[in-house]
């Protein structure tokens, strides 16, 4: 009866635990099936098994190997511990219990060591398939693939075998001294100085791992060789001067003293000589503390004293390696004269330069689109992201957000309505960078719920269901008898039915019994609402999604949606990066990285397509490699798709946190960091704040067509501006980066010295303050450079907010060009005040007014769009009460320079707009 038992409530135990893994697993594989990737779950399987039982097997077989020599040199079969003088009973230990008990430490520690070791998996892949880079250090002239590699595979065997083997001495150590086979005697009287005999076998055992021991540490010695090139030294990362006179002749003379070390171990052992194990570590610390002592007198004396000449050829290596392991060894430098000057004829020939100023802030239009377009609580927008389309035969550059679904935002979070009903996001918003309406707000192309887009936006959504997203984070179970709500529509709510292809098939009563531990629900279990061909829909996150696939790759932290084809698809930029570059010099724990993979995720659908979108990289073609079939080639992109690739923000940053270090190359002007850049920092010393990279569509200088760049501005330690670097992304140029420099002679003005000359401004400054005491925020948006020519536009956007959570609204533009700064309700007026009327004509409006809203049309089956009657006057009171503020100023201003002319015509302005308010219908 009591075995029984015993046997039931071990069938629990393993049923309690073993199912809801055994769900994870066969689910994962069923996830896996669907998307279309059994092969990389087959093949990283294999690999973590294959790992797991080589590591359990040697580890298991060692400890077992050395406990049952230690074992059998017992030879009394008890152990008899205590009972000294009668005071205490004595412990009386089989050796038997000692045999079983060696062999369930050796299994415990076996299956611990597989199981870390099958973590691993992905370096010995590495190691296996592994591409040569081409490129060899400079110093010891091994292929780059040595330290990316070889390298991990061989620290890790090596610090577990000498873990392994400290456990071995340490086990068989205990038990040699309990059995009586190793002696502790005082020597001399002094218990602290003892004397330690041993019997032979324990003497030649134990004399063994010794040798083992001094063997892997001289291993270990032998990989700190290499391993000089991935650590910083003291000017540089990597080898430097004293690394290589005085580091490196003790390290080789360190390798030469553990093999000796290991030779007098295993004569001790065999001979019985007591000293040689001593002498041996004694001997290991002398060479140790002697080359630490040698290296510091070196970098003191010989090194410091003449430190550029010393390290001028290790400088020279971390800039080259630096520079390659960051891709900045193919930047285009070009030269700016810094005297060129705009003209209104150059404003005008750089109409679609202007045309694309992004005027719209991210955060700003983040909380638009929220308080404008969310429409339902449960509906959220979660970024704004940037690119170009080709609208109405015109290359724009938009900003557009995907409305998805926050299923925590539910007013009523039923586990019906959480998985059944409410499954999917609806549609996106997407306007241009630069049209603003009359009331501040942005225009948008397409809005609203179903989509409608304008007559001339040829971008039709016939599928606008998001049922994978940055937002979808929970399950959702689709084809059921529920009846799925798409979208409200007045009163009533729009429902469909799943159509894709997307999910696994929930079956019968074991997979729903799965599904059900997986997500530790029993309404699947139970639920009526499911039919056979009803489908789960899991791992909806895109990164989450993602990372079930490649966890070996680094993601950019903004995924963006992509309209192609009347569907909508998640772009995802995936980095190869190591920290084993040797000589490069590491950012955020990397010293190397490549924009390797681009990744398109269907948000309707949820396939994924991975493209090899650099195959010169030698990560990722070792990574084709493991996976075959896994990385395609950028050819077999759609074109729609295609159209919409951008260099990633991420890597620019990287790239660009290191330029301005390493576009020095010369080792003098390095070494004294004579023009060291830096990013600029804005706003206030109260709040500075770094510039970061932004998106635009410019004609670079010497380019004859507008293009899609990230740009980036550089200052020296002053705040002049020193350059900028671009990363292209449209078709052939994609991924080039060019360096556009000012002669360091001339002075440019920075942005930091643009903002305190805008902070400064007479008309502009009174304004802001006027803003602030009127129960409005003033939002600063992104200082903006935008180059034209071969100059240079400071271009920045204001925002106005209610103070109490009202909608950011764009009221003016600030633009400076030299030493002219002015602030308009558009950047054409501003534009216009600077260079002249002339430019008038060349330019689109801006900010439109009612009679310029275009018309829309809704998606395939939606109700028709009412549009406000032409010439309507929509203007808010609070916009009128800005702009007569705003000619008021301009009047003072113009009162106090003694120009009467600018002053009546101010003047009539202020009139019109005093009768334009007067009409409004209270």
């Amino acid at each position: 009866m009591k075995l029984r038992l015993s046997l039931l409530l071990i069938l629990g135990v393993v049923l309690l635990l073993g199912l809801p893994s055994t769900a994870l697993f066969y689910t994962d594989w069923l996830w896996f099936t669907e998307v279309g990737q059994t092969a990389v779950f087959l093949t990283t399987l294999n690999a973590e098994v294959t790992v797991f039982a080589a590591a359990f097997a040697a580890s298991f077989l060692f400890l077992y190997a050395n406990f049952r020599v230690a074992r059998l040199a017992v030879q009394q079969p008890h152990l008899v511990l205590g009972g000294a003088g009668g005071r205490t009973p004595p412990i009386v230990i089989e050796t038997r219990r000692i045999g079983s008990l060696s062999t369930i430490v050796a299994l415990a520690v076996a299956l611990l060591f597989g199981y870390v070791s099958s973590n691993t998996w992905l370096d010995w892949l590495s190691y296996l398939k592994a591409v040569p880079f081409g490129t060899v250090d400079p110093l010891f002239h091994r292929d780059v693939a040595f330290y990316v590699f070889q390298l991990p595979v061989y620290d890790d065997v090596r610090q577990g075998a000498l873990l392994l083997s400290f456990l071995a001495v340490a086990a068989c150590g205990l038990l040699y001294l309990l059995s009586g086979k190793v002696v502790l005697e005082s020597r001399y009287g002094f218990a602290f100085w003892p004397r330690v005999r041993l019997a032979p076998t324990a003497r030649r055992h134990l004399g063994i791992l010794a040798a083992l021991i001094f063997g892997l540490m001289a291993w270990g010695a032998w990989l700190d060789i290499p391993r000089m090139l991935i650590a910083p030294a003291n000017v540089i990362f990597g080898a430097s001067y004293a690394n290589v006179h005085a580091d490196l002749p003790f390290l080789r003379l360190t390798i030469v003293v553990l093999v000796m070390g290991g030779m007098l171990s295993l004569w001790h052992g065999f001979v019985g000589r007591g000293w040689a194990i001593p002498a041996a570590v004694a001997l290991y610390l002398v060479v140790t503390v002697s080359g630490g002592l040698y290296s510091g007198f070196v970098q003191k004396f010989s090194v410091t004293p003449n430190e550029l000449d010393k390290e001028r050829p290790f400088i020279l290596y971390n800039i080259a390696a630096t520079r390659q392991a960051y891709a900045l060894d193919h930047v285009e430098e070009r030269p700016l004269s810094g005297d060129a000057e705009l003209t209104a004829k150059d404003i005008a020939a750089n109409a679609d330069t202007i045309q694309n100023v992004r005027l719209w802030d991210h955060d700003p239009l983040l909380q638009t689109f929220a308080q404008i377009q969310k429409i339902r609580p449960y509906y959220e927008f979660d970024s704004v992201d940037n690119d170009r389309y080709t609208i109405d035969n015109k290359y724009r550059q938009v900003m557009l957000s995907v409305r998805e679904l926050n299923s925590e935002s539910l007013p009523n979070r039923t586990w019906v309505n959480e998985h059944l009903t409410y499954t999917h996001g609806y549609g996106l918003t997407l306007g241009p960078v630069n049209l603003v309406t009359t009331g501040g707000l942005p225009e948008l192309f397409i809005k609203d719920l179903p989509p409608v887009t304008t007559v001339n936006v040829d971008l039709p959504i016939t599928e606008p269901s998001i049922y994978f997203g940055e937002l979808t984070k929970s399950y959702a179970l689709v084809k059921t008898h529920q009846p799925e709500f798409d979208y409200p529509h007045g009163d009533n709510n729009v429902t469909t039915t799943y159509h894709g292809t997307g999910g696994v098939t929930v079956g019968g009563f074991f997979r729903r019994l799965l599904f059900a531990l997986r997500f530790g629900s029993t309404d699947i279990l139970v639920t009526r609402e499911l039919a056979p061909d009803s489908r789960v829909l899991f791992h909806r996150e895109i990164k989450d999604r993602i990372q079930m696939i490649a966890p070996f790759l680094e993601f950019d932290a903004d995924p963006y949606p992509v309209v192609s084809d009347g569907r909508i698809f998640w772009m995802q930029d995936a980095y190869t990066t190591t920290a084993n570059y040797p000589y490069s010099t590491p950012v955020d724990g990397i010293n190397y990285i490549r924009n390797s993979v681009k990744i398109v995720i269907d948000a309707y659908n949820g396939g994924l397509t991975f493209y090899l979108a650099e195959p010169s990289d030698p990560i990722a073609r070792t990574i084709d490699n493991i996976f075959p079939g896994l990385l395609r080639p950028m050819s077999e992109m759609p074109a729609g798709l295609q159209k919409h690739v951008r260099y990633p923000e991420h890597i620019f940053a990287v790239q660009a946190t290191v330029f301005a270090t390493y576009h020095m190359t010369n080792p003098t002007v390095f070494y004294n960091k004579e023009d060291q850049w830096q990013v600029p920092v804005l706003d206030t010393e109260s709040n500075p704040r770094p510039m970061e990279p932004y998106y635009t569509v410019t004609k670079l200088p010497g380019e004859t067509k507008t293009e899609f760049i990230q740009m980036l501005p550089f200052t020296p330690r002053l705040n002049n501006l020193s350059a900028w670097l671009v990363a292209r992304s449209d078709g052939a140029n994609y991924g080039h980066l060019l360096s556009f420099q000012f002669p360091k002679q001339k002075m440019v003005k920075g942005p930091r010295q643009i903002v305190g000359l805008i902070n400064q401004d007479q008309t502009i400054s009174p304004q802001i303050t006027l803003w602030d005491q009127q129960g409005s925020k003033v939002i600063w948006g992104t200082l903006l450079v935008i180059p034209i020519e071969e100059s240079l536009l400071y271009v920045r956007p204001l925002y106005l907010r209610a103070a109490e959570g009202g909608i950011p609204e764009l009221k003016r533009v600030i633009v400076a060009y030299q030493n002219q700064i002015v602030m308009e309700q558009t950047l054409t007026e501003a534009l216009i005040k600077i260079f002249g009327p002339s430019i008038a004509a060349a330019l689109p409006p801006d900010r439109l007014q009612v009679s310029d809203t275009p018309t829309l049309i809704a998606a395939p089956g939606a109700p028709a769009i009412a549009t406000p009657a032409a010439g309507v006057d929509v203007s808010s009171l609070a916009d009128l009460v800005s702009q007569a503020l705003d000619h008021h100023n301009r009047m003072m201003k113009a009162a106090r320079d003694g120009d009467w002319a600018l002053f009546g015509e101010e003047n009539k302005k202020l009139d019109d707009v005093l009768q334009r308010m007067s009409k409004i219908k209270k």
